[in-house]
Parts: C-alpha cells; structure tokens; sequence
C-alpha cells in the first residue's frame, strides 16, 4: 500500500474525531477540527486554481495554522513549501520563485516584507494573511480564519502517490535546495517508520492502517522543540506523531526558552520531544538543573522520549538528561536527503558521541568509489540506497552530483563524512564542505568544536578554517562562555589538546557574547568565518573574555 498524507489524516479524523490533534500556546483543536478547517483552506485554493502539483509556501511560526495550511495543500494534492522566517526579501523571493509558489500563507509580523517583495513574485496568486495581532491585513491578502468561514470544507479527493512532495533545504553552501520525493512513498515510509518503533506490522491497505491506530495503546503527544520550517521539526515532530493519531505541541514563541518548554512538557503529559543536538539540549538541561535546585522541578514523568537530529549531540549531556528521568534518548543521523542511522541512549545503555548504529543499505565509499571497510580507519563519504530522493528541484547538475549509481545501485550523498569501526558502526566526522585543509591534514570542525565544548565554562562554540601562508588553513575557534564564567585562551587552548590531536587543536580562540546558530540550533558558519576574519583583524578584541 502507498499512503498519502491527506488521506492518512482525514482516515484518523473519522476514527477519532475528539482527539486532540494540535495544542499551540494553550488552544487546542480536535482531529474533527483540524480536518474542518485545513478543508476550508483547500477550499480557498482550489477558487484560486491551486491543484495537484501546486506549490504554496509557509512562511510561518510553529503554529496549529502551520500545520493546518499544511494539510490542506495535501489536500488539494499540492506542495508545500517550508520557508525559513529569518529570510530578508532577496532570499524570500529566489526562494518562492524557485519553488514556483502560486500562494503563501504568512505571519502577519511579516506583512510588511511581503508587501516589499509582492511585485517581484508573478507567480503567486493568493496571499493569505495569519493574524497575530501585530500587522493590519495586508489590502491584497486574505485573512485566514475568515477564509476558513467563508469557504466550504472541500471534500476529500483521491491523491496521486507520484505527486512530488519536497522540503527546502539551505544546507551549509550555497543557495537553498528544494529535495523531491514522492509524496505516497514518503508517507508510507514515515509510517513504517512509526509502526516500527512500536513493533507493530506496517499497514498493507486502508483497513491495515486503522488497525494499527487501534494498536497505539498510548497516541504520541510531540513536543516540537525546534521550527517545523526545517526537516527534523515538520518530519519528526508533525508528520510522524500525525500518521499515529497523535497529538502535536508547539508554541508560536520565537527562540529557544527551555523553561516554557519544559513547562508544555509538564502541562500536556507530552510523550515526546523533537530538538536539534545540544544547541537545544544543554539549555534543556541547565534548566532542569536549575529547577530541581529550586525545589521546584519538572513533572516529566510521561515523558518517554527525546528525539534530535541534524547537529551533534553530545554524550556527556545526554547522560544528564537521564540523570532527571528515565527515557530513550534517540539520535538520528540524517539529512533532508536522506536518513543514515541512529544512535539509542537509555541509563542502561550508553553511547559515544557521533557513533551511530547504521540503516540497511547505507555505505561509507572512498573518493575513489570503492567502499570503506570497518576498522580500516579509512575516511569516507555517508551514502545511502534505502530511499533515496528523486533528486534537486530545477537543479539537474547538484542533483547528478549529490544522487550517484555505483555498481548498479543508485545511492544519495549528503555530504557527510564518516569512518567505520571494526563491529561496524559509523563514527560520523562531519560535512564535507566546511571540513579545513591544515597542513595537508583534514579536520572536522564538528569534533574540535565537541573537544572545546567538553569545558565546564563553555557555553558554545563554532570552527572554521582562516588562510594561513604555513598551513594553508588555520583552526579558529569562535567561543562563548557561561554566564559568569571567565574563559582564557591559552588555558582554553590547552584543555583542548588534552582531549584532540595536536593538528586539531585551535591556533586562535576568539570570545563572543553570543554564538549564532540558525533557529532550528544548526551551525551558521557563514557568520562565524565573516566574524572570525574580522575579529582576527582586530587582536584587542581576543585573549579572554569574563
């Protein structure tokens, strides 16, 4: 059986239709509700001419709205299409040209960008406007919940499982990517995925699929700690809890507060928690520290599981997290072009960090196309056959570049490094396209920025690679410390030797209040190397920072 998104959701509407499907801030809706209101949406864009293939973006915060206007795109057998909030109007618009959007939902925060870029996107033909109390609607913009008032639900319609779904991705070069892949069998293998880690058989049909809901003694509650408008936020944290009748929670605050966070998790009894890597973890972590001193601490009892994907995350505070409750700590190692393993920590079992168990039909291969063999030590590229996407929306050349056929088997390559040990687990190195050349020698800065990070004072770090007349390229540390702590550099420097090989170690740490991360916690090292050049062009500015 091929499942699509929209019939998976409106099957659980009519099954259980006064279960909670979305909780944003305290305002919750009920699968009968959420089916209601996203067939009004896709009411609206059929009257626009918006159908099967259609692309409509989302340029919104995490929200019911979100995923509502989500839903009814499916429903119309369309696309939809993440938008990061961050963009300024030259990006919105390649953007939303790129991905030929005919309609954009967006926070009325953001109304007076697109009343900037209006003129300069031919093809939308429907603006839809979601009030948040800040802006005037827009005089060109529908208002979203009179377009759920004024449009008949529509009603459901067979779907193409071939239809094209695909998610934006900016990756760590160049300019964002839309990667494809059809909608049915994206749907079908995030329910697999699901019916897995309950140990229940993937549905064959329809029928299969309502009794495999009827299995889920306890529907997963999610908490989705970072933005739906990147992978692991909409695939981990929306997709995957709503194709098991769950319920998802997400608040429309901006920036990462783990105490509120923590207190969602209390108030709904949450399951489940999706966050990017210790960029999300650490605060998670300070802030249930700081409660329990209080005397204050958290209910998480129902809290089964966090799971992270897309930035490192670090052994040493994953066993602070178990310290709290007992629960799975699941690290998923993949990209928006494909999953590559996973990496389970329980109080029983623990693992290294960046050691991951790998899926079938994924392979370390060398530059010269021949596989890695474990406890070789031989350096590799990530590739994976099992799912492997259609390929780069309107991009041919990235796509033949990124999708490759070796031996006959057609796999898909990140970008992502990694060795294999002897019993056949991969240590991941990092991204290829930031790793730094010194001294004819490769270095990941995901592993040196771990080793820094080990320090009690540090609160953060990011590596790059500056130009060297000796090596080529020297290590450069951008760094910021816990409040109160005073960090020196040479101390600093020497603590990370203890921990990496001399050729690893940073040649020059430079202090700053705050290193900058894109929302969803990944690495903004664009920021960092334009930051670090002119941070090392003005050497009062380095030493130590209190």
């Amino acid at each position: 059986m091929v499942l699509h998104f929209a019939t998976a959701w409106e099957h659980i509407a009519q099954q259980y239709p006064q279960r909670t499907a979305a909780i944003c801030d305290g305002h919750s809706i009920t699968w009968q509700q959420y089916e209601q209101r996203a067939a009004c949406i896709a009411s609206l864009l059929d009257a626009h001419g918006l159908g099967p293939e259609s692309k409509a973006g989302l340029y919104l915060h995490n929200s019911n709205e979100y995923q509502e206007a989500q839903f009814g795109i499916f429903k119309v057998g369309g696309c939809p299409i993440n938008v990061n909030y961050r963009y300024k109007a030259d990006e919105l618009v390649y953007l939303l040209d790129n991905s030929d959007a005919q309609a954009v939902f967006f926070q009325a925060c953001y109304a007076m960008r697109i009343w900037e870029i209006k003129d300069r996107l031919p093809k939308v033909k429907l603006f839809v406007q979601v009030n948040d109390g800040t802006e005037a609607l827009l005089d060109f913009a529908v208002d979203y919940e009179r377009a759920i008032r004024d449009n008949a639900a529509l009603p459901p319609r067979a779907h193409d499982p071939d239809g094209i779904y695909m998610l934006y991705t900016g990756g760590t070069t160049g300019m964002p990517k839309g990667v494809m892949y059809p909608v049915g069998g994206f749907t079908t293998f995030l329910t697999a995925m699901g019916a897995a880690a309950r140990e229940l058989e993937p549905p064959q049909n329809m029928a299969d699929y309502g009794k495999m809901l009827e299995q889920i003694e306890v529907p997963p509650i999610t908490l989705v700690g970072c933005p739906l408008m990147h992978g692991t936020g909409v695939w981990l944290g929306s997709f995957l809890p709503m194709l098991l009748g769950g319920t998802v929670v997400t608040t429309a605050k901006l920036g990462l507060d783990p105490f509120l966070l923590w207190g969602l998790t209390e108030d709904h009894k949450v399951t489940d928690m999706v966050i990017v890597g210790d960029a999300f973890a650490k605060p998670l972590l300070a802030a249930l520290d700081e409660a329990q001193e209080r005397g204050t601490p958290f209910d998480i009892s129902a809290l089964k599981q966090i799971s992270s994907s897309g930035v490192m995350w670090s052994a040493q505070t994953k066993q602070g997290l178990l310290r709290h409750h007992d629960m799975i700590l699941a690290d998923i190692m993949g990209s928006t072009e494909g999953g590559m393993g996973s990496s389970i920590t329980t109080r029983e079992s623990t693992v290294e960090t960046a050691t991951f168990a790998i899926n079938e039909g994924v392979k370390v291969i060398n530059d010269n196309g021949e596989f890695v063999q474990p406890g070789s030590g031989e350096m590799g590229r990530l590739a994976t056959s099992a799912f492997v996407p259609l390929g780069y929306y309107k991009d041919p050349e990235k796509s033949a570049a990124t999708f490759q056929e070796i031996d006959g088997v057609r796999y898909s390559f990140p970008g992502d490094y990694a060795t294999v040990e002897a019993n056949g687990e991969i240590t991941l190195l990092g991204r290829g396209s930031v790793c730094i050349n010194t001294g004819g020698e490769k270095v990941f800065p995901e592993e040196v920025e771990e080793a820094v990070k080990k320090h009690s004072g540090v609160l953060d770090c990011l590596v790059v690679g500056l130009p060297d007349d000796r090596f080529g390229e020297k290590i450069t540390g951008l760094v910021s410390a816990r409040q109160g702590v005073e960090l020196i550099e040479d101390e600093l420097i020497a603590f990370t030797k203890s921990h990496l090989s001399g050729y690893k170690v940073p040649k020059t740490l430079l202090f700053v209040d705050e290193v900058r991360r894109a929302p969803n916690g990944k690495a903004d090292y664009k920021w960092a190397k334009q930051t670090a050049t002119r941070l090392t062009a003005d050497p009062g500015t380095v030493g130590n920072h209190g």
